[in-house]
């Protein structure tokens, strides 16, 4: 853990209990402060008081007497409508901040020259930040990852000159660090996304935008036109930015050419990786992950030998496009973390062999029709959950497909007919959410997993299974 010695001996409010609240008012206690928590969840109450965390109605509280409140990212911050606590910290004249700005200022007052690579970005930042972490590991640096990612940062190893903290940040994370201040900002890519949030894209994008402009380097992917227009105002400014593109053959910085990402400077191109037969970086969206993890890595020293044995080993993470293993020719992909159609357009445009596609569960907006465009690839589909009916209209007489119901049924029905196949895939990639059948993507997932592990003939090709 680490400790939040920069508010010793001073009252704080925190909102929100969950994972990271708790975590954070225990590293601000352990820091020497003190802590009024107050959470609408009864039982995120009961846990902070049973690690003796001070647990406050902070609605009734006198909030004159706070230095600061320290909000969960998941509160609203300015949209739909400021969070009440919000309000009343307003109200009380006193800063608004998260986990990820303790640490900032801890980083400052412990060890400013630490080094801290921070990545955001719409899609893609899971898998670029564990991929860092994991090419610095294999070449023997002491990592620490964390954030948005799943541990909590406060949950961390304190910085020292000596260790990486490799952290995702989601834009609401960065609403709330004023002092954010990476060693090595990433930027992957910006959509519409979170304006329920935020207002407006642009806000979203400004949000965004914030942690690579403060960055001491910036690592921006520029296929997007607002992400683009990040790099170029950086590079206006004359600060240090490593552009990434998988669409266009750049002057300087790094691209992707079929599944090689070569490096370029001043007009000369040199081949940094190749990305063929690395399973968990299937796809162009990957090849953006691996370019920008790329970058980071050899910026902070890492050679070509252990960059490239770290591409290699590396299994990539649950529920997103994860290999599971093969029976007999037919290889699994569990992709359930694909919760809308545009990720499961990733998934199926990853491969060229024979597609056995499971999809389904709770449609959203729009269904699968922007997917058309990949049917021809698909030899099967196999349909469950909610939106059975209505993704079969879609899929018409275009692909075949069957009501499949459950993913039990799926998977039998799909390993039988991928069987004939000398080259088949069967997808787990839903393009909906889990919540008619499942708690969540990952519990979907995993049963997933289960029920292809549990296949005769199963062998699995997972790194490090």
């Amino acid at each position: 853990m680490t400790p939040v010695t920069t508010f010793k001996d001073k009252h704080v409010a925190l909102f929100g209990l969950g994972g990271s609240g708790l975590v954070t008012a225990e590293a601000l206690v352990k820091g020497g402060a003190r802590v009024s928590a107050w959470d609408d969840n009864e039982a995120a109450r009961q846990a902070a008081t049973a690690k003796g965390i001070g647990v406050v109605d902070l609605a009734g509280a006198d909030w004159s007497g706070f230095a600061a409140l320290v909000l969960a990212p998941g509160v609203p911050l300015t949209h739909p409508e400021p969070h009440w606590s919000v309000k009343k910290a307003r109200a009380a004249g006193i800063e608004i901040i998260g986990d990820i700005e303790l640490f900032c200022r801890e980083r400052a007052a412990q060890a400013p020259d630490a080094p801290f690579v921070a990545i955001t970005g719409t899609n893609g930042k899971s898998t670029t930040t564990a991929l860092i972490a994991h090419l610095l590991k294999t070449a023997g640096r002491d990592v620490q990852m964390g954030g948005n990612i799943g541990t909590a940062v406060l949950a961390l190893e304190p910085p020292s000159a000596g260790r990486v903290h490799v952290i995702e940040i989601s834009s609401f994370q960065i609403d709330l660090a004023p002092s954010l201040h990476p060693s090595i900002g990433v930027m992957m890519n910006l959509t519409p996304d979170h304006i329920d949030r935020h207002g407006t894209v642009e806000a979203y994008a400004a949000i965004k935008e914030r942690l690579v402009s403060a960055a001491d380097l910036a690592v921006i992917g520029i296929d997007d036109a607002p992400s683009a227009a990040m790099a170029d105002r950086r590079e206006a400014a004359k600060k240090p930015t490593i552009r990434i593109s998988v669409r266009t053959v750049l002057d300087s910085g790094l691209f992707a050419e079929g599944q090689k990402i070569i490096f370029a400077r001043n007009k000369r191109r040199i081949e940094a990786a190749s990305l063929a037969g690395i399973g968990a970086l299937r796809g162009r969206h990957n090849a953006q992950n691996a370019a920008s993890a790329i970058a980071v890595a050899t910026s902070l020293g890492v050679g070509i030998e252990a960059l490239r044995n770290g591409l290699s080993s590396f299994g990539g993470l649950s529920h997103r496009m994860e290999e599971i293993g093969r029976v007999g020719p037919v290889l699994f992909i569990n992709d359930s973390k694909a919760t809308n159609a545009d990720s499961t357009e990733k998934a199926l445009s990853s491969f060229e062999r024979t597609i056995y596609w499971i999809v389904g569960g709770k449609a959203k907006e729009g269904g699968i029709a922007m997917l058309k465009p990949y049917f021809g690839r698909v030899a099967k589909a196999y349909l469950i959950g909610e939106a059975a009916e209505s993704f079969a209209e879609t899929l018409g007489e275009e692909v075949r497909h069957v009501m499949a119901g459950t993913l039990d049924m799926a998977v039998q029905m799909a390993r039988d007919d991928a069987g004939r196949s000398a080259d088949g895939v069967v997808l787990l990639s839903p393009a909906c959410a889990s919540y008619d059948q499942y708690k969540n993507y990952e519990q979907r997932g995993d049963h997933f997993r289960a029920l292809v592990e549990a296949l005769p003939g199963f062998v699995s090709t997972r790194k490090g299974a």
